[in-house]
């Protein structure tokens, strides 16, 4: 999703690729140039984010992680041990997701390592509350079920409003939002498929 900001939770800090990032670029051999170009991601923000100035999105992460050979939870870790066969995330501690107007909020529920093939999130909007996202990769589509309330989801020109209980499907390699048109809150289930093309 794009269009959102990082809300620090009580367990702490998101975590900061930045020297992780520098150390496995340097490693390679790779200038800030040729991450850039292998990776898709601007040499400006490659710099914000080495000098711990922005933390990346999931699809950032995952791209650089592609283009460094490495996995997703080895640049964010940065070595750390993997994490025991079963574990429990306390609700404080799952990474949250806020639209700038403070009326959308995205609790992510999926782990990391999937990024880039699937996501899901937990979402709460409140009336008046709109999610616009820009286009994801070719082939990309979201699943959104709404628990509670109603929202409007418009993609590539097409709109359909979905009530509790039921699910859209919809393209989002183009432009794509998710409205709450209406006078109470609204809940849903959302999923983030990326295409395999």
């Amino acid at each position: 999703m794009n269009k959102i900001a990082a809300v620090n939770s009580p367990a702490g800090e998101p975590p900061c690729v930045g020297a992780t990032l520098q150390s496995l670029r340097r490693a390679r051999g790779l200038s800030l140039d040729e991450l850039s170009r292998r990776a898709g991601v601007s040499k400006s923000m490659l710099s914000q984010i080495e000098r711990n100035q922005t933390n990346p999105t999931v699809a950032v992460v995952w791209r650089l992680a592609n283009a460094l050979g490495v996995s997703i939870g080895e640049l964010l870790d940065g070595g750390r041990p993997a994490e025991p066969s079963l574990s429990v995330l306390p609700a404080h501690a799952t990474p949250t997701l806020r639209s700038p107007d403070g009326r959308c909020e995205l609790r992510i529920l999926g782990p990391i390592d999937l990024a880039g093939q699937y996501e899901w999130y937990e979402l709460h909007v409140q009336p008046g509350g709109v999610l616009e996202s820009q286009p994801h990769e070719p082939g990309a589509r979201e699943h959104l079920t709404v628990l509670s309330g109603s929202l409007e989801v418009e993609s590539g020109g097409e709109r359909a409003r979905a009530r509790q209980g039921e699910t859209v499907r919809y393209a989002v390699d183009v432009p794509h939002a998710i409205r709450n048109g209406a006078k109470s809150h609204a809940t849903a289930m959302l999923v983030v498929a990326y295409g395999r093309g």
